[in-house]
């Protein structure tokens, strides 16, 4: 492709060699861009301004150069960002859920960037604001609340937020009454927070010094933060823990979790014992959840074969495995995704063949009920209820249908729309078609791909296609409605998500078919989904954009080795490239979790064979390039910054054309890019505008 559009000038950045061998199981690799992982990242994740200035340096350097490259497309950007912005109401809020005395909900004033939390009498009053975002950020470069919580009395509220995008999260009790802050709670927390029922306690997870939530504590008002009580702490580092306290709160659930394992212990709420209790013992391969209704628990389980999961029962007061019976019985190619306890029912959210449906059981009777849908393909979710109830909240959309928020009650089965998405400057589903295709891959599988389109560009050979995909850790890519992804579809682009394996759209074997020595089949499926298309008649080769972030980004990294002349352009957002060096690596955050995902390449020769021929950095070679727009974040703890930024500069120095290829890295953020819900929209107006260049369709729209 010879489009001069498309082409670097010579101010691009280079970045200095320094080399540097890196050796395992008698292998060496040189890598002369490892310099740019400062030595000191664990400060720079507490304080930015730590950073070595040689890096701050290249990494500004290819900033200002982004920048510059997209200087001519500024006015499209700021179109686009008008659009963005347009589609999005700016006095919005979400549907009150019912808590006691009282609703909560979140609402935006128009312009802020950061939500309201509110409250309103349940019985008739005033509304009450709790708390205010933008006061909170004011002062911050970056700012995300985390956890919301009241206490049970509604007297106090926890407060969660990250202020420098690390994911290290402070706590805030405000008193409701006065607005007044009661105390200034621990640092360094992962920002989960669950009550005690005596609503003078509360429980949170602390993080390491590697950043990875590993210890449980209990803290009591008005005492000091070093005399908390540590409740349980994970001695494994391959495992993440996580707190929770289900529909009927009357249990801390303390969860230690890797890949396919996890292990379950709970904690009465009302504090009757502060010694938790072992659910069931972690051992390879067993994945379970739990939750509580009346006088058992229901588990969420794969044990005994059940690969897409069962649900079981047993007493409280006899939580051994021993006692567990079936009450949901496993069936092969339906995955039982998550589970709800009311007082009287059960309700589940499970996917057959890439589609979700909700199911409901009266625990009385056993009589199941699952609730409908008619468009080809939509996405679903379960949005909760209070426990003692009959209606249960869920939310529905579809790439051409905006999220509607249901009220459904279980006992008359009659549904009651609560709320539906708005979009200000309008909408017509009728404009746009959706379908869902399969894709072969290499082995014969069929990869679902879902299709979106203006019903006046049908997709063709001459015109654009994006292709989306994930395929990591099991997370299905869900056919849900994007207003942003209309900039682009009204443009002429064909929209595609592929569902790869690696996710679960298809079942649980969906995932293990793609990771650890099946990974290559994420990729495989990717690329073959992308020849498809052409086969098909719905795209050219050389005329497909590819997207995706984090592990996505990975996958596009991969695809553009793999297959290059396939595609035209490739976003990449904080892509986890630089894999091999880093799952090689146990004093990153995510390594030793991450081990039961890809492998561990320290102990297994096979994975590290592996990991290095996919690798995004590891292959790139002297070949012509897509295309390229490389996104990071300075404090990101998931992919940290100087894998994009080591990828860009190795592709600079390595290949065989001088297409566009650029790097920005957010020096205020981490894994999430802008926090703010207008911040957001500029990252994602130059990422469309990026496009619209690579394929010469600046003056549509």
């Amino acid at each position: 492709m010879t489009d001069p559009i498309l082409t670097d000038t010579p101010a691009a950045p280079v970045a200095a060699l320094r080399p540097r061998a890196l050796t395992a199981h008698g292998d060496t690799r040189e890598d002369p861009w490892y310099w740019l992982r400062d030595e000191n990242w664990r400060e720079v994740m507490r304080d930015p301004a730590v950073l070595d200035p040689d890096i701050r340096a290249y990494l500004e350097a290819e900033n200002a150069y982004a920048d510059a490259q997209l200087a001519d497309v500024s006015d499209l950007r700021a179109t686009l960002f008008g659009e963005l912005k347009g589609r999005l109401k700016q006095d919005d809020s979400s549907v009150p859920a019912p808590d006691g005395p009282f609703a909560y909900y979140m609402r935006y004033q128009p312009g802020a960037e950061h939500p309201q939390y509110c409250r309103m009498p349940r019985a008739g009053g005033e509304t009450e604001v709790l708390l205010d975002g933008d006061s909170m950020a004011e002062g911050h470069a970056f700012f995300r609340l985390g956890a919301l919580r009241p206490s049970p009395d509604h007297k106090l509220l926890a407060v969660s937020c990250d202020t420098k995008g690390s994911e290290l999260y402070g706590m805030q009790i405000i008193d409701i009454a006065s607005g007044d802050i009661v105390e200034t709670g621990p640092a360094g927390t992962s920002g989960e927070v669950v009550w005690a029922a005596d609503s003078t306690h509360y429980f949170y997870t602390r993080l390491n010094d590697d950043l990875r939530p590993d210890s449980a504590f209990c803290h009591r008002l008005g005492s000091p933060v070093d005399s908390d009580d540590l409740i349980y702490r994970e001695p494994d580092s391959g495992y993440y823990l996580g707190i929770d306290n289900g529909e009927s709160r009357r249990f801390l659930y303390i969860t230690s979790s890797a890949s396919e394992m996890t292990e379950v212990r709970v904690l009465p709420t009302d504090l009757s014992t502060m010694e938790p209790r072992l659910i069931a013992a972690r051992r390879d391969g067993h994945d379970y959840d739990v939750t509580d209704q009346a006088d058992r628990f229901i588990i969420r389980t794969n044990r005994e074969g059940a690969i897409d999961y069962k649900l079981m029962t047993t007493p409280i007061d006899q939580a051994d495995e021993a006692h567990w019976t079936d009450i949901v019985p496993a069936r092969d190619g339906r995955l039982l995704r998550a589970v709800r306890a009311f007082s009287n029912w059960l309700v589940h959210l499970e996917t057959v063949n890439a589609l979700p449906r909700i199911v409901v059981t009266d625990t009385a009777s056993g009589e199941q009920h699952s609730i409908a849908f008619d468009e080809e393909a939509y996405s679903i979710g379960i949005a909760g209820g209070e426990y003692v109830s009959d209606t249960v909240r869920f939310s529905y959309s579809s790439p051409t249908t905006p999220e509607q928020t249901f009220d459904y009650n279980m006992r008359t089965r009659q549904r009651v729309l609560v709320k539906t998405q708005e979009i200000p400057s309008g909408h017509d589903a009728a404009d746009y078609v959706v379908r869902r295709l399969q894709a072969v891959a290499d082995d014969g599988m069929e990869i679902p791909l879902t299709l979106l389109h203006h019903r006046q560009t049908p997709p063709g050979a001459d015109t654009p296609l994006l292709l989306y995909g994930y395929g990591s850790y099991g997370m299905s890519m869900p056919a849900s409605f994007s207003p942003h992804r209309l900039s682009l579809v009204n443009r002429g682009f064909t929209y595609v998500i592929a569902h790869i394996r690696g996710g679960m759209e298809k079942g649980y074997h969906w995932y293990t078919d793609g990771k650890l020595l099946n990974k290559r089949n994420t990729f495989t499926d990717f690329v073959a989904a992308g020849r498809s298309l052409v086969d098909q008649g719905l795209a050219g080769s050389g005329n497909i954009a590819i997207h995706g972030g984090s592990a996505g980004g990975m996958l596009v990294g991969a695809a553009a080795n793999m297959a290059p002349d396939l595609w035209r352009a490739v976003v990449a957002e904080v892509p986890f490239v630089d894999c091999l060096t880093t799952i090689l690596d146990d004093s990153l955050p995510l390594t030793p979790p991450e081990w039961t995902e890809w492998g561990n390449p320290v102990t297994n020769r096979d994975i590290y064979d592996l990991m290095k021929s996919y690798s995004p950095y590891d292959n790139v070679a002297a070949i012509a390039y897509p295309a390229m727009l490389i996104t990071g974040g300075l404090t990101d703890p998931r992919v940290t910054y100087w894998e994009p930024a080591k990828w860009a500069a190795k592709l600079r120095a390595t290949r065989a054309n001088d297409s566009l290829l650029l790097l920005q890295i957010n020096m205020d953020s981490g894994h999430g890019g802008a926090a703010g819900r207008f911040d957001k929209l500029h990252e994602i107006a130059r990422n469309h505008a990026f496009l619209l260049k690579v394929f010469g369709k600046v003056q549509e729209g």
